[in-house]
């Protein structure tokens, strides 16, 4: 710890799944056929159709400092999307447009909690969610589920989990990284407890959901009356139309939770980029169903990869509804001994994973769930095949 930088950065965990990415290079960069399965990152080219609007927005010399908030006519097309995806009606003010959905996501924490204040994390959750929680101020407070559940929180633990400090709760369907998604049913559920604690507000990450594989519809919190006021719907457009560097993202929010973001923004980034914005306007408008093919590609690979990996000892898999992860218990290789290591917990298990078979995964630990890795299947079907194969020879 270095006493010259804030307490505040030092108590800052470095995100898991970046750090397993870096020391992948590294790895590469020494020479080492490293197959990278821990980034979540859609291996697709972004869809011609919206490089053109970028590409256009070039040539139409847009250069200038965007709105804080977001282009007036790219909040239109936010509007339409909500509208008909999610059945959402939104205005101008209740939108905020980000660099990024995890810039979304700190906005609102930043403006939302107190010192002290506690936010329910369902786990498995999203591996930034609990640091950018603390930077706020927050107390993050876990609520443990495990593969048996599919990884969902009840209604009775999320009574169990509010106390007189409870400010928020924060959740993602479809799930990074369990892929589980929640049931309008379920959704309702929770709901029916929350109507008893009129203070805590609900962040509703959707940033996966067009990435379902059409078990469960999606549905969003905010779709119910009785929920609209008090829950931000958080999107973006990094996952389904593979535009992971673009970094765009967006919310939907009660008024006076997307004005105040707004000023936080106002005085940290500003605008988002404008080129990006023109593109998104353009994938926001068109029918969800022009990047069908990768949504149809991700689902025969989770398919292949299910398969491999359920012919492997000691791995627990739940067949994930969404998303492009699956996020297997591993538990039965704790213990287990190999040249002088010892796999005591799933970050060994990653480590492990990564120097014997020269595979990159993500510990569960970083998702608050230590009995778990994972493996992200936007890669190649070869790649899969390749790493499972690498997985299952180095255990054996």
């Amino acid at each position: 710890m270095n006493t010259q930088l804030s307490d505040r950065i030092n108590s800052v965990t470095p995100s898991a799944t970046l750090e397993m990415a870096a020391k992948a290079r590294e790895l590469r960069a020494a020479g080492k056929d490293i197959i990278g399965l821990s980034l979540g990152e859609p291996d697709f080219n972004t869809p011609e159709y919206i490089k053109q609007a970028a590409i256009q927005a070039v040539n139409d010399d847009y250069n200038s400092y965007t709105p804080v908030d977001g282009y007036v006519d790219l909040k239109d097309a936010i509007i339409t999307k909500f509208k008909r995806d999610n059945d959402l009606s939104y205005n101008h003010s209740q939108l905020v447009v980000s660099t990024g959905a995890k810039q979304a996501l700190y906005n609102v924490a930043q403006v939302v909690l107190n010192d002290g204040d506690e936010v329910v994390l369902p786990c498995p959750y999203w591996v930034s969610y609990s640091d950018i929680v603390k930077l706020a101020g927050g107390v993050p407070v876990e609520v443990a589920t495990s593969i048996d559940t599919d990884f969902k929180m009840t209604p009775e633990q999320l009574e169990a989990a509010i106390t007189p400090k409870t400010k928020m709760l924060w959740y993602s369907s479809p799930c990074n990284p369990s892929g589980s998604i929640y049931s309008k049913e379920e959704l309702r559920a929770l709901a029916d407890v929350l109507q008893k604690y009129p203070q805590i507000v609900v962040v509703s990450d959707e940033i996966y959901e067009h990435i379902n594989y059409g078990v469960t519809a999606h549905a969003s919190m905010a779709a119910f009356e009785d929920m609209y006021d008090r829950t931000v719907t958080v999107n973006g457009v990094a996952k389904a139309f593979a535009m992971t560097g673009w970094r765009i993202g967006y919310i939907g929010a009660p008024t006076y939770i997307a004005r105040a973001c707004n000023k936080l923004q106002g005085q940290v980034t500003s605008g988002a980029n404008c080129i990006a914005q023109r593109a998104v306007i353009t994938a926001l408008v068109e029918s969800p169903d022009r990047v069908q093919f990768m949504i149809d590609k991700f689902k025969g690979r989770r398919t292949l990869i299910l398969d491999l990996l359920n012919n492997i000892e000691g791995f627990k898999c739940n067949e994930p509804e969404g998303a492009f992860y699956v996020f297997p218990d591993v538990t039965a290789h704790f213990g287990k001994t190999y040249k002088g290591t010892t796999i005591n917990n799933a970050s060994d298990f990653a480590m492990y994973l990564l120097e014997h078979a020269n595979v990159a995964t993500v510990t569960g630990d970083a998702f608050g769930n230590g009995n778990c890795i994972r493996i992200s299947y936007a890669a190649s079907e070869d790649e899969i095949k390749e790493a499972v194969s690498r997985i299952k020879t180095a255990l054996s």
